[in-house]
């Protein structure tokens, strides 16, 4: 048993509770713009390995999260979409100003980053700030994480068929508790709201989202490994004992983040 794993969720999750419950959307927007900006050093640590990221353009762009509900709502849509011409255009100015020394490929992966990290965490924020925001994001914490716990501890102890060789610990066995395990914490969740804050949502819906949210998040920390094995690094930092870095703790919940949030504007 991972007993630094174990202590840095003990003492973790109570600060993300407390935070999520009493902050409100503009300390959950700042928290979650610091969050981002670790996860992008660590994600261009990584990368540096094999290219030269633009840092600058990366580190700014996370500080967009902060400013998601402080620009009126009525022009965000707008602002969001010519952010990422915007972006190209300073990226690529960059391959003009220094003659090539800044490559496409820098760029390219750069760009990546800042799509991966920023655009998938501002969903975050998003659904804490929507109607019953504080109740729909635990939706989308307990298909991350309650798949990542069930996953680790069943797959430790009765995993035997290996899934991928994007990352060799996962097995079948470990992948399938995940989303079970998920899928009841969800529902159990769901009857607690229904019943104690007033909520009236299907148990059937609430499922299928769960069932899916859960798959979508077991590929993002696909993603994240598969990144990690390209660079040949174990872990993207070791900012949280037995967890690896902020990046390793959060890739399923930022990429699932998205999907989360179209199925709570139908729910």
């Amino acid at each position: 048993m991972d007993i630094k794993r174990i202590t840095s969720g003990l003492l973790g999750f109570p600060l993300v509770l407390i935070t999520l419950l009493i902050g409100n959307k503009y300390v959950v927007d700042i928290l979650l713009t610091i969050v981002a900006i670790l996860a992008m050093d660590e994600y261009l640590n990584a990368i540096s390995k094999v290219c030269k990221p633009i840092r600058w353009v990366a580190y700014v762009s996370c500080i967009s999260i902060a400013l998601i509900h402080v620009i009126p709502q009525e022009f965000l849509s707008v602002i969001t979409i010519l952010a990422i011409p915007v972006i190209f255009l300073v990226l690529f100015s960059h391959v003009i100003a220094t003659n090539m020394k800044v490559t496409f490929k820098d760029v390219a992966y750069t760009l990546l980053g800042i799509f991966y990290v920023v655009f998938f965490m501002m969903f975050v924020a998003i659904i804490d700030g929507m109607d019953n925001g504080k109740i729909l994001i635990w939706y989308a914490i307990f298909a991350a994480w309650g798949t990542d716990i069930f996953a680790y501890f069943i797959g430790k102890k009765f995993g035997k068929h290996k899934f991928s060789k994007v990352s060799p610990k996962k097995s079948i066995e470990g992948c399938l508790a995940g989303t079970i395990g998920a899928i009841v914490i969800i529902l159990l969740y769901t009857y607690f709201a229904n019943t104690y804050w007033g909520t009236n949502y299907s148990y059937i819906y609430v499922g299928i989202m769960a069932l899916i949210l859960s798959l979508i998040g077991q590929i993002g920390d696909f993603t994240a490994s598969s990144i990690k094995r390209y660079v040949d690094i174990k872990d993207y930092s070791n900012l949280i004992p037995g967890h690896g870095g902020m990046l390793d703790r959060i890739d399923s919940l930022i990429f699932l983040a998205p999907f989360a949030y179209i199925f709570f504007t139908l729910l």
